[in-house]
């Protein structure tokens, strides 16, 4: 069992999220000294002529043509996420493969999505000289990534297969998280009381959603569809908790059959996909006037990391367009996103405790065992470790902000305009990860209809309304601050 953890401190895609965020975030604040180790890094811009839309993110590498900054991009990460796969046993010639593809194609659709007809704001009309536009800003890139993998995920299944290898979301999305706390700690440093009351709020609306929700889908599956409780605890955290991550660690926790738990998680992926096209679109709609409700409402409802993220990001792009047309209000980026992140690293973060006591429950009282015995170290075993990169990135840069305030301004958006750029290529890998994964087929030709019954009436029936419930209890009347 020793052996095992120490393989897992090596092969585990929460550390190598954590190890890769990390060591880009530390190259990043070489600026700090002045010296720009990422300032080559691509920058992508609202474009009618392509010439225009991609440039180095630092002025420092000015001279440097936009396409030449997007083949070093793309090679530094192909080495540094090759490094990572290999050591998590991928087959390396399928994995660069695949990464090389999924690379190129999502940044067509991250490009694409920065077309002025597209991403223009109508403030900012007048400045590319164009009549009208969706002002879906250009985060549209992540709807167009989504939509490209669902196609080939759905219909090239062949050529679906190929990319798996490399098409991992999960890995990308933690990996963007890590990235993420930096920019957040900026922002947080420009408005501290306004940061921790999100913090704060993210922390009880996700206890008090945690209390709901796995109690009430246990019960449903238990009393009203007849599972067992082999089946029940993981359907459960499946669908209240965290998804993919909450399934699989309480079906260890319980020491379910291996089944049980890919089942689940199948499901997930699937009702992920539906939530990312429907919801963000929904909040856009009812929600605009209420930006941290939303925010919040997507890191309750939607399962998984990377479908929430998406999400988060989706609503956060849509709602500050809506905003600018409809009220004449610029908010700043990232505060509604910054909402779904920390409902989001707060349930992660009660996965691991939630699994421990599941795992006691299991073993004392439900399936005893003579002599077994669960130790609490099981608690870090379960812990997602990426979560720590975000808060050690957050932590980091808002100590700089308030120690130096005068450095807000200028380097240390320095460095997170390099951060930032790297997070947002990691959102539309996973954008278009999570696509080419989600065969809506398979999930019919597994026979797990009765499963799906239970999501979707849990789902739709109460999880969406008491998040959204929830979501308004906490957040209501908070706003970002102003552009």
């Amino acid at each position: 069992m020793a052996e095992e953890r120490e393989r897992s401190f090596i092969k585990s895609e929460d550390w190598w999220a954590l190890w890769i965020g990390l060591f880009i975030f530390v190259l990043a604040l070489f600026a700090l000294a002045k010296v720009s180790l990422l300032g080559w890094a691509v920058k992508t811009s609202t474009w009618v002529t392509l010439s225009k839309a991609l440039a180095p993110v630092s002025k420092v590498y000015k001279g440097l043509p936009g396409f030449a900054a997007l083949i070093l991009t793309y090679l530094f990460l192909l080495v540094v996420m090759t490094v990572g796969a290999r050591i998590l046993g991928a087959d390396t010639k399928k994995y660069v493969g695949g990464f090389t593809i999924i690379f190129w194609l999502s940044y067509f659709c991250w490009i694409a999505g920065h077309y002025a007809y597209i991403a223009s704001t109508p403030d900012v009309r007048g400045k590319f000289g164009i009549p009208w536009s969706l002002s879906l800003t250009g985060e549209a890139g992540y709807i167009l990534a989504l939509l490209l993998g669902l196609v080939i995920g759905n219909f090239f299944t062949g050529f679906a297969n190929y990319l798996r290898e490399a098409a991992r979301p999960e890995w990308y999305i933690k990996t963007a998280i890590v990235l993420m706390g930096a920019g957040l700690g900026v922002k947080a440093c420009e408005a501290l009381g306004l940061a921790t009351a999100v913090l704060f709020r993210g922390l009880c609306a996700i206890v008090e959603a945690y209390l709901i929700y796995w109690a009430v889908v246990y019960f449903i599956a238990r009393r009203y569809f007849g599972f067992s409780r082999e089946w029940a605890a993981p359907l459960a955290s499946g669908i209240s908790i965290c998804g993919v991550s909450a399934a699989i660690a309480t079906g260890a926790a319980i020491r379910a059959r291996p089944i049980v738990p890919v089942m689940v998680s199948s499901l997930v992926i699937v009702f992920a996909v539906v939530e990312l096209l429907i919801l963000p679109f929904a909040a856009q709609a009812f929600l605009y006037k209420e930006p941290m409700v939303a925010g919040a409402w997507m890191g309750l409802a939607v399962k998984t990391d990377g479908a929430a993220m998406a999400s988060g990001a989706m609503v956060d792009a849509l709602i500050r367009a809506k905003a600018s047309v409809v009220q004449g209000i610029q908010y700043q980026a990232d505060w509604m996103l910054m909402a779904t992140t920390t409902t989001k690293i707060f349930i992660d973060m009660f996965i691991g405790i939630w699994a421990f006591l599941l795992a006691v429950i299991w073993c004392y009282y439900i399936e005893c065992k003579p002599g077994e015995k669960v130790p609490p170290i099981e608690i870090w075993y379960r812990f997602p470790k990426f979560v720590i990169g975000y808060f050690l990135t957050f932590l980091m840069m808002l100590g700089i902000g308030l120690a130096e305030p005068g450095l807000v301004k200028t380097t240390l958006q320095a460095v997170t305009a390099q951060t930032d750029t790297f997070r947002q290529l990691f959102f539309v890998l996973t954008f278009f990860s999570i696509g080419v994964i989600s065969n809506f087929r398979v999930l019919r030709q597994e026979g797990i209809g009765r499963l799906a019954v239970v999501y979707g009436v849990a789902l739709f029936g109460f999880i969406l309304w008491v998040g959204l419930a929830i979501s308004w209890i906490f957040f209501h009347g908070i706003k970002p601050p102003l552009a």
